[in-house]
């Protein structure tokens, strides 16, 4: 791609079911987990080590009530952007509108600390101005999900709980296969910190 892109971390979300088992107070973004590479770190933390650092124009997406992982972020080069809402989609259409201007965004899922940073950018080289280019890994599409600046549009009018799904159904789709279990594999309750 020949534009610059820009990767949207959407980290708004409040972890119900991580909550509900492993307590009110703990959120699982700040949760320690074994990264792929054998270091201890927190779930967010992870995720912003694995993605590209050729990627200059950096924006997570959260909460007012999360200062820790908004410092975390920073010290990765992150622009912050806070909304009110926990939806998906209204993350999702913040981040975007931060960065409107670029060539394309590669929307990442802050609990998923366990992608391989080869197949981060294996998608986001597949990523084209009139496509969505999505990692597929045995028959399932994964994460992250590389949209093109056609799409800008669509994604800023997202709201609510509602992701980019919807987009899929008019696009050119472009499947990356990637021999990586982790594009699948979000942290939704403890048991999921470990990664097999």
């Amino acid at each position: 791609m020949s534009e610059p892109i820009g990767v949207i971390v959407l980290a708004a979300g409040q972890g119900r079911r991580f909550r509900q088992v492993a307590g009110a107070e703990k959120d699982k973004l700040l949760a320690d987990c074994v990264g792929r590479d054998g270091a201890v770190r927190s779930v967010i933390e992870q995720t912003l080590v694995n993605l590209p650092s050729s990627i200059e124009q950096r924006v997570l997406v959260t909460t007012e009530d999360r200062p820790q992982v908004m410092r975390m972020a920073q010290a990765y080069g992150y622009e912050i952007v806070l909304i009110e809402s926990t939806g998906m989609g209204d993350s999702i259409a913040a981040g975007v509108a931060a960065c409107s201007q670029l060539g394309g965004w590669l929307i990442v899922l802050g609990d998923m600390p366990f992608i391989l940073p080869s197949s981060i950018e294996q998608v986001a080289a597949a990523m084209a101005d009139d496509c969505i280019s999505v990692p597929v890994h045995a028959g399932e599409f994964g994460h992250p999900v590389g949209f093109g600046r056609r799409f800008g549009p669509g994604l800023m009018g997202l709201s609510g709980d509602r992701g980019a799904k919807p987009l899929f159904a008019q696009a050119r789709v472009v499947e990356v296969a990637v021999d990586d279990p982790g594009v699948l594999w979000d942290v939704d309750v403890p048991a999921s910190l470990v990664f097999q």
